[in-house]
């Protein structure tokens, strides 16, 4: 049972995936880490003896911090970051407990190389509809929380990715995209390493909306109808975004709690 200023694995991957999900800070040694160089998925790497520059960035907001086991380097991190007036906590039983258990990692090795400001890049094609929504959803939520989505011209896809150092997606022959049947959420899901059950059913219903096989999944046809309803309700690509951060929240927390609940009127029929 988690201590005091400490969270429990179980707690923690209840949150992982959702807006509620807390800053996770790993402050593991450069040896731990390349013995196993896998990330809780949304959590970033920082120096454990430079935690206090974060103090102002982290202001306001909750963060979990774990080294390989729990234990010194990551209590420590996490109480000077309290001194400075941040809510931290430490992931009990560290990198190890969240391994040991089977959660799902993010395989650091597929993760792009940062821009100056700390956040991986990504371009993709202009008006969205359902992959290139569902994508930065999936990126925001499981591998880098601050991650940059630039969207241009069909035809500026690749220049802009080699202009700008940025990783582009969604678009044909590049490495993240469509794979035969499968959508480019698909690929993110596979080459990251974060299968889950939640994130299956997920994948079914997006790779049903957006390649015209809603027999995959009947709910495919609903998102494929807030998708395109998103798309005319805003110009501005990013604005469409953030909407569609919440479309996805939802669909994420019913594959994930509510998949097997039905609905009917009224909830409790008269006997007799």
């Amino acid at each position: 049972m988690a201590s005091y200023n400490e969270i429990s694995v179980a707690t923690l991957a209840r949150l992982i995936g959702t807006h509620d999900c807390p800053v996770l800070l790993d402050v593991r040694i450069d040896e731990d880490f390349n013995a196993d160089p896998t990330l809780i998925p949304g959590s970033y790497r920082h120096a454990y003896t430079d935690v206090a520059a974060l103090a102002p960035e982290l202001a306001g907001k909750s963060v979990v911090v774990y080294c390989q086991k729990g234990l010194k380097i990551s209590q420590g991190a996490a109480a000077i970051l309290r001194t400075l007036n941040v809510a931290a906590e430490v992931l009990e039983g560290g990198h190890h407990a969240w391994r040991d258990t089977g959660n799902a990692s993010v395989l650091a090795e597929k993760l792009p190389p940062p821009n100056h400001s700390g956040q991986t890049v990504w371009v993709t094609r202009h008006r969205p509809k359902i992959d290139r929504i569902a994508c930065p959803w999936l990126i925001r939520r499981f591998i880098d929380p601050n991650a940059q989505f630039l969207f241009v011209a069909p035809n500026q896809v690749n220049n802009v990715a080699d202009r700008f150092n940025a990783t582009a997606f969604d678009v044909e022959d590049v490495f993240w995209s469509h794979r035969g049947e499968f959508c480019t959420f698909d690929t993110f899901v596979q080459e990251f390493g974060i299968e889950n059950d939640a994130l299956a059913r997920l994948a079914r219903i997006v790779r049903a909306a957006d390649t015209n096989q809603r027999d995959l999944a009947p709910e495919s046809a609903g998102l494929l109808a807030a998708s395109l309803g998103l798309s005319r309700m805003y110009r501005d690509d990013l604005a469409q975004l953030e909407a569609g951060m919440i479309l996805y929240d939802s669909f994420y927390r019913w594959a994930r709690d509510a998949f097997d609940e039905e609905h009917d009127w009224p909830a409790t029929r008269a006997k007799g």
